[in-house]
């Protein structure tokens, strides 16, 4: 299992799978063909039916080069391995087929080539499960962000500084921008309406007011192409810092116990990548937003001051309860519902750590079994409940847009 540092992923919005990850693509197979006289990519599946809501095409044209390069796309076409397929092509002066590699953007940023394992990094965690790890850490007596420290070494504090100051920037910049969003729906942004009428609510609405806000502020910021934390993807981003960023207000808590649920947090995340996926033309939104209330349920619930058991009794119900979740943007657009679900997600999140508290710790389905059961729930959902906006949501308003 790889570093949370393949987790966490600092960037540009509005999707890791869609924007980062064939931006990583396009640079690598530069590298190799960077005096080709033209470039011809081709798109496939989720990453040609919703890649132009997403900006893969820009991200691509922006390392390729827009005057040398021609996207083509095929939506209906799926490559074996992902749904999120891509080839590069080079060509030289006369017209002549230098090479071509094919790339899967498998979620998060990351990205895997044709027939091969990332070798982007080395594996760090010898446990691969959070069954296994929970055993050791109560055999130890540590909890998990100390497990984390434990493969990662103490300088994973010094990258968590640098991912909670991004994290922590993104909130207060969505909570000040106003305006509309880019792209074809004429999304206003609603963060910073709902900071302000929250702070004048009464305080049975802080709770639920400030994480919504928070997290919608961060959400908007991605879809308008801000700098965000995959977290674990783009599209989840917002879910995560929310819910640290108004445990931290409420409770004055210190700089070194953010930074060490976010360790929690992410080991949560990298077990659910390495055993499910997080990739929502894979598995659906249940793989993006559900794994990040996951994520943020188990970190609350380290912050409340859980016990193993409990946090992960916290995750696992931040996972269970998105299982079948679909992803079905608007117009290909990371926008709806996208930017609501992760308020939604924020909020149950905290739920979920104060019922695990509330409770012994005691439940009868684990994490790691929410976490095949979400596997296999993904597998079986049709293509266009995986990010292809052919369903849904998606065809929902597609349908009341052209009977307008």
């Amino acid at each position: 299992m790889k570093s949370i540092r393949e987790l966490y992923r600092i960037g540009v919005g509005p999707s890791s799978s869609h924007t980062m990850g064939p931006k990583r693509a396009a640079e690598l197979f530069l590298q190799q063909y960077t005096h080709a006289d033209r470039y011809v990519v081709h798109l496939y599946e989720s990453l040609a039916a919703t890649g132009k809501g997403h900006l893969t095409d820009q991200a691509v044209l922006e390392v390729l080069g827009k005057e040398y390069t021609t996207i083509r796309w095929h939506p209906e076409k799926c490559l074996p391995e992902h749904p999120n397929a891509m080839t590069f092509e080079a060509f030289d002066e006369q017209g002549e087929l230098l090479g071509s590699r094919t790339f899967f953007s498998v979620g998060g940023g990351a990205i895997r080539e044709l027939g091969q394992e990332d070798k982007e990094s080395e594996s760090v965690y010898p446990l691969t499960t959070v069954k296994e790890i929970m055993e050791y850490c109560s055999q130890k007596g540590i909890t998990y962000w100390e497990y984390v420290v434990e493969c990662e070494g103490e300088t994973i504090f010094d990258f968590l500084e640098t991912v909670w100051e991004t994290m922590e920037n993104a909130v207060t910049r969505g909570l000040d921008n106003q305006g509309v969003l880019p792209g074809s729906i004429g999304l206003s942004r609603q963060a910073w309406r709902f900071y302000r009428r929250c702070r004048n609510a009464s305080d049975d609405m802080q709770q639920t007011g400030l994480i919504t806000a928070y997290a919608l502020a961060v959400s908007e910021e991605n879809a308008g192409g801000g700098i965000i934390v995959t977290s674990p993807t783009c599209g989840a981003s917002g879910v995560v810092p929310a819910v640290l960023y108004y445990l931290q207000e409420q409770q004055q808590l210190k700089r070194r116990d953010i930074l060490q649920a976010l360790a929690t947090a992410g080991l949560f995340g990298n077990v659910i990548k390495f055993n499910g996926s997080i990739s929502g033309a894979e598995v659906g939104c249940q793989g993006e937003v559900g794994s990040a209330c996951a994520m943020a349920a188990g970190a609350a619930a380290e912050l409340l001051g859980g016990t193993v058991r409990q946090i992960e009794y916290a995750a696992e119900m931040g996972l269970e309860h998105h299982l079948g979740l679909t992803c079905d943007p608007v117009d290909g657009l990371v926008q709806i519902p996208c930017i609501e679900r992760n308020a939604c997600a924020a909020t149950r999140a905290l739920s979920c750590a104060q019922m695990a508290i509330l409770s012994d710790g005691t439940h009868h389905i684990t994490f790691d079994e929410v976490v095949h059961v979400m596997k296999q729930t993904g597998h079986d959902l049709p293509s266009l409940y995986r990010e292809t906006s052919t369903g849904g949501l998606a065809k929902a308003y597609a349908g009341r847009s052209r009977n307008k």
